[in-house]
């Protein structure tokens, strides 16, 4: 689900800026999207009402990632005892405008797939952010 439209309380909407702020320290230039799906009967169909879906878009093919734009998304589920969502896994994947260039979740095995993945370098410091993601939603807030 596009990012602005789970922003409906200030502690998701922290969280969400933070997100932010982890990609923006790693990737100063990347222009964010808090709405990367349209609105449109097929998006409908494979909206996740657990997912926070965020757009990040380089100006010019960012050669680190190997890609133009990556979409994230943060899986989550709800704690039934406290009542609160955490993050079950982070999925990123790598695009051209027209067509994926490689794919990562946290869940499993930390692998980046694709035929062309980022640089290693690069894949250390998406791995941090997405650590550093699961770290956010745990439940110790």
């Amino acid at each position: 689900m596009n990012a602005i439209e789970q922003a409906t309380n200030l502690m998701m909407i922290s969280k969400i800026e933070a997100i932010v702020y982890l990609f923006k320290s790693k990737f100063p230039n990347i222009i964010v999207d808090l709405k990367p799906w349209l609105k449109n009967v097929e998006t409908e169909k494979y909206g996740d009402k657990n997912s926070i879906d965020i757009g990040f878009h380089f100006s010019n093919l960012n050669f680190p990632c190997q890609c133009r734009s990556l979409l994230m998304q943060v899986r989550l589920s709800e704690d039934c005892q406290q009542r609160k969502l955490k993050a079950i896994g982070v999925e990123l994947s790598g695009y051209e405008p027209s067509y994926p260039l490689w794919q990562f979740s946290t869940i499993g095995s930390w692998q980046f797939e694709g035929n062309f993945p980022p640089t290693i370098r690069t894949q250390e410091k998406l791995k941090q952010i997405c650590h550093q993601i699961m770290l956010l939603f745990s439940n110790r807030d």
